[in-house]
This record gives structure tokens, C-alpha cells and sequence, in this order.
């Protein structure tokens, strides 16, 4: 069990989703920031690194909303939908474009395979704890949350 999971049980507090939804999206939210500094710094070592500067790009980027993300979505007291909800359509997007990237790679360089399943994931946690939270109200304003346009 992680230490993700460990905690949310142990939260006193009324949580924003399940337990084991929020700890797999804290999880993959985690080692996807990771798999990204990782390839980014692997990318620098690649003897073709004009080809990889998008990649370090969308590597460093990724990170660092993953990052952002999970930080909020750890947080579950006094929890606003309205802060969270843009930062995991953030991360959608972000490891959307970052996995799209190394995948350009992935049969070439070892560490952008991983990076591309840690974004997949990352992308996929992300979007199933959207899905549950676009329809909950947000406790502190009162308001029921709605799903953006399009």
C-alpha cells in the first residue's frame, strides 16, 4: 500500500474522492514528475540533442504541472473542486503532449518508452479523478462544479 493510500486513510476529514482513486491519481501523478526530470536529464546525454530539445522541453513542463498537481490533489482539507479541476485538465493536457512526444522517440531511446507509460498513466489517473469530480458540488462555494466547454 502507499504512502498516498496510507495517508488518505488516516485523513480525519471528508475526502474529495475515493481513497484508492485519489491515492492511484497521487501515485501516478508522482512517478510520472519523476520519469520526466529522469528522461530530461537523459535526453542531455543524447548525442543528437537538437532532436530532443521538444522533448526536454515538454519533459521539464510536465513535470513541474505533475508536480503542482499533485501537491493539490494531496491537500484535501478545506478542498475547492474549482482549484483542482483546471490543474488536472492541466495534466491531461501537459502528459497528453509529453507522451505524444516520447513516444516520437521511444524506439530509439529507452528512457522515453518509460517516460511515455509514466505520462499515459499519469494521463489516464488524471482524467478518471476528473470525471468523478466534474460532478461534485464544491463544499466551500456551495456551487455544483460544471464541465467545461466542448
Amino acid at each position: 500500500m502507499s504512502y498516498a493510500r496510507q495517508l488518505l486513510d488516516a485523513h480525519p476529514g471528508t475526502l474529495s474522492a475515493g481513497a484508492g482513486l485519489l491515492a492511484a491519481t497521487i501515485d501516478a501523478l508522482s512517478d510520472c514528475a519523476q520519469a520526466c526530470i529522469a528522461d530530461a536529464d537523459d535526453d542531455l546525454h543524447e548525442e543528437n540533442l537538437a532532436e530532443m530539445v521538444t522533448c526536454v522541453r515538454l519533459c521539464w513542463d510536465c513535470a513541474d504541472v505533475c508536480t503542482a498537481t499533485l501537491g493539490v490533489v494531496s491537500r484535501q482539507t478545506a478542498y475547492q473542486a474549482s482549484v483542482t479541476r483546471p490543474l488536472l485538465e492541466a495534466c491531461v493536457a501537459v502528459c497528453t503532449s509529453c507522451g505524444d512526444e516520447c513516444g516520437r522517440h521511444a524506439r530509439h531511446h529507452e528512457h522515453c518508452r518509460i517516460c511515455e507509460q509514466a505520462c499515459r498513466r499519469c494521463e489516464q489517473a488524471c482524467r478518471e479523478l476528473l470525471g468523478t469530480l466534474k460532478q461534485q458540488a464544491d463544499p466551500l462555494s456551495g456551487r455544483e462544479s460544471r464541465s467545461p466547454p466542448g
